[in-house]
């Protein structure tokens, strides 16, 4: 008889406000803000915000005006820089007192028109290019900035973005930084930004005014090839829904891709593509049982997969036994790793099938 078939996604809003401290304590001389886009990265803006403020952070970043407006309706105040610019429709945005992170010269016109047609300067952050070549003002455009365009302003930040800072060594990390301070040299003084979460560990050069912590708030290691300095905030535990006794040679699954010999043992767990767990990870990520890891046996399918528990005593694993998909100090970076992806990724693909359960913080 089958086991209740609903996965638990466990988060845990107390490891990701004590990773917020660390990273306080990493870049003790800036500010740390939160990267909160993606619906916190899949974990759930309104509980992972409140968290966050709740530990003291009082600066935050979205992806989408949407985003931002949503956010304000949980933060009353918080700093909200909204990293895609300026919406089509921009009153919502300013009576909300969101922050453009303006990215290009037509958008910086059309902020300073709206700036001047209500008589105020109004908050603006400024995105500048230093090597990503992704979005930004580029060193020319900065030269061409009217100097009386950015006077309508208030400008809140100076930013860029490191596009190898999760390689210590990468010589594009320190050419981005001298990039960055030859263009906040065209600029008026304000501060500034650099880092993301991998760059709040390249030291203290790379730290200036405010710092982004991202995808380390939610536990992905940020300095891969070393201990993972972050609290682990993810688990994800599903029941088995059926024990296979292998009685004659077969294999599992779609494809018939893992061969199973008589007395194999194989556990079936509902979570699939479907709920996010990466079809790439097939016959490669590890699951945890009663302590033990344990293979995934054959493709991930929709809705399941399937575990080879032939090392585990009979009376270890039956109906209702829960296995752990993901959890412990590096569990999403070993299914990044298995699926041949990254950990954001992996979290951001997280589906809403799963029952959800925050644990710790303020939510």
């Amino acid at each position: 008889m089958a086991a209740a078939s609903k996965a638990v996604l466990s988060i845990d809003l107390g490891a990701i406000a004590e990773n917020f401290r660390r990273l306080t304590r990493v870049a003790p001389r800036s500010e740390i803000a939160a990267v909160v886009k993606a619906n916190a990265y899949g974990l759930g803006a309104n509980e992972v915000a409140r968290a966050l403020h709740g530990a003291g952070c009082r600066q935050f970043f979205v992806a989408h005006g949407d985003e931002g407006l949503a956010l304000r309706e949980v933060l009353a105040d918080a700093d909200i820089f909204v990293l895609h610019g300026l919406p089509d429709e921009a009153a919502p945005a300013v009576k909300a007192g969101l922050i453009p992170v303006l990215n290009h010269p037509d958008e910086l016109r059309r902020y300073v028109d709206e700036a001047r047609r209500r008589g105020r300067r109004l908050p603006a952050a400024l995105h500048v290019d230093s090597g990503m070549l992704r979005l930004g003002f580029t060193r020319a455009e900065l030269e061409a900035v009217d100097s009386t365009a950015l006077d309508a302003l208030d400008l809140r930040l100076v930013m860029s973005h490191l596009a190898c800072a999760e390689d210590r060594g990468h010589p594009l990390n320190e050419e981005q930084r001298a990039r960055f301070e030859r263009c906040r040299a065209l600029l008026p003084p304000a501060p500034a930004s650099l880092a993301n979460s991998s760059g709040i560990f390249l030291g203290e050069a790379f730290h200036y005014d405010l710092c982004r912590g991202g995808v380390a708030l939610y536990g992905v290691n940020p300095t891969p090839g070393r201990p993972n300095p972050m609290a682990p905030v993810v688990t994800l535990t599903a029941p088995v829904l059926r024990v296979y006794e292998v009685d004659s040679h077969g294999a599992v699954g779609y494809g018939a891709t893992y061969p199973a010999r008589p007395g194999a043992r194989l556990a079936t767990v509902p979570v699939g593509y479907a709920d996010g767990y990466l079809r790439a990870a097939s016959g490669r990520a590890m699951a945890r049982i009663a302590g033990t890891a344990v293979p995934l046996a054959g493709r991930v399918s929709m809705d399941l997969l399937t575990l080879d528990v032939s090392a585990l005593p009979p009376d270890e694993v039956r109906p209702g036994t829960m296995a752990q998909l993901i959890g412990g100090p590096d569990g999403l970076d070993e299914l990044a790793a298995a699926a041949g992806t990254i950990g954001y990724e992996v979290l951001t693909r997280l589906g809403t099938r799963f029952a959800r359960r925050y644990i710790g913080g303020r939510s």
